[in-house]
């Protein structure tokens, strides 16, 4: 093509139904962007919200190979607007590259923009810093670091648990960073709590209650790594069921509590619907047999990948199938050198999947994946997954619910291209703008 503007602007005239916005956003997820030095943000000093590292760390470099924007941090997200383009409003995560061809930059103005190859392709606007973390804990924690909030404020992100369980090159997933993310941020001297205290979650989130006047935080999410044995004494099901137990009680009705575990038993699914959890995301991360098992080895040899989808489907019976909603990691099945060698058949193979969880009732969602440089398939795939995949995806996202007649999943916020929050990947941008949406 010649250029990356070239690419982009090739496949908004081949996919016309997938917004012209979901074709910028994926690129950034996928990619990543750089930030000019005007575009960092003063940390938590400053006036614009900062990234928080809230689970692992979405770039395509480590702190110390991130330059400038390791010391101060780029914005949690950013929304796109405007531009030759006409871009509507797209909140993105971010995702550092200082090699990326994307990279936001003040002008000579002080305003923000993206640009691309060079030229200016949208404006940008930042996070304003909420006044909940302007207050600190009893114990001097930051709000952002016990409960940092993503998607532009909708999501409070409780990473309860900051590794997993999965260890070493025969567990963990190859794509999956959240274990060196933690040694990374302890490396560099920065808090990075292992194991939050459930008193210091209640106390974040008195703080948020109080401050977030305009009850912009609508949801929580309870989360981190798989729990093969025991944190704290209690298994995996108990531990971050009481999280959302305490939580439940302390602010009955306040936010849509939501948690993301592994694919468990019955019966411990029925732990955390009892205590008071609302939505589960027991993720499957990658639909294809082969892949699963050798991406996914921990999970593999622990359940197994057959067993994983019945729990899945046995969850339906608790929570109801509209409200599980599990992960797939978008775009690792083109990943060298086991994933599938075309976009044809990476596509054929994820809408097998969706099918069979749609069919049942159950709606998906994915993230785009970051080719994190520490994993094994980061390593191996820095330019990540084709960007035609992960428009043709969610072609074929879209497609497949409305097959089978559905709507958007709840606990994301509005659907539709300048409306949507969720800002890891583009499928809530690319639904259709129902403004009967569960949100």
């Amino acid at each position: 093509m010649g250029s990356r503007t070239a690419l982009v602007e090739d496949l908004m005239e081949r996919f016309p139904h997938v917004p012209r916005e979901a074709v910028f956003k994926e690129d950034l997820l996928r990619g990543g962007v750089a930030f000019d030095k005007s575009a960092l943000t003063g940390n938590e000093d400053g006036d614009v919200k900062p990234k928080s590292y809230f689970i692992f760390s979405f770039d395509h470099g480590t702190l110390p190979e991130l330059g400038e924007a390791a010391l101060n941090r780029p914005p949690e997200e950013i929304i796109l607007t405007g531009g030759p383009y006409d871009l509507r409003r797209t909140v993105v995560s971010v995702r550092v590259n200082p090699s990326s061809p994307y990279r936001v930059a003040a002008d000579e103005d002080g305003m923000l923009g993206l640009y691309l190859d060079g030229k200016r392709i949208s404006d940008v606007g930042v996070p304003p810093m909420p006044e909940y973390y302007r207050h600190k804990l009893s114990n001097g924690k930051s709000v952002m670091e016990v409960a940092p909030t993503i998607q532009w404020g909708y999501l409070i992100y409780l990473t309860v648990f900051r590794v997993c369980q999965y260890f070493g090159a025969k567990e963990e997933c190859q794509y999956c960073d959240i274990n060196h993310n933690w040694r990374q941020h302890k490396a560099a001297g920065r808090p990075y709590t292992g194991v939050k205290d459930v008193e210091e979650v209640l106390e974040a989130l008195e703080i948020i209650d109080r401050y977030d006047t305009a009850k912009a935080s609508t949801a929580y999410t309870l989360t981190g790594g798989a729990i093969t044995k025991t944190v704290s004494g209690r298994d995996e099901a108990d531990f971050y069921g009481h999280y959302a137990k305490a939580i439940e009680e302390r602010f009955p009705g306040r936010w849509i509590g939501k948690v993301v575990a592994q694919a468990l038993p019955r019966d411990d699914v029925q732990r955390f619907k009892d205590y008071g959890v609302q939505i589960y995301h027991p993720n499957y991360e990658v639909w294809d047999e082969y892949l699963f098992k050798l991406f996914c080895p921990g999970k593999e040899r622990y359940v197994g990948r057959d067993e994983w989808h019945r729990r899945i489907l046995d969850s339906a019976e608790i929570f109801g199938p509209r409200n599980v909603i599990p992960n797939f990691v978008a775009g690792v099945e083109m990943a060298e050198p086991f994933g599938f060698k075309t976009v044809d058949e990476a596509i054929a193979s994820t809408t097998e999947g969706l099918r069979f969880f749609m069919s049942h009732g159950i709606t998906p969602r994915f993230t785009t994946w970051c080719p994190e440089p520490t994993t094994p398939l980061g390593k191996a795939n820095p330019q990540g997954a084709p960007l035609e995949y992960h428009i043709r995806l969610l072609q074929a996202y879209r497609q497949t619910m409305e097959d089978f007649g559905l709507s958007s999943p709840p606990g994301y916020g509005l659907p539709g291209a300048g409306r949507a929050v969720f800002s890891v990947s583009s499928f809530m941008d690319s639904l259709p703008a129902d403004a009967e949406a569960t949100v």
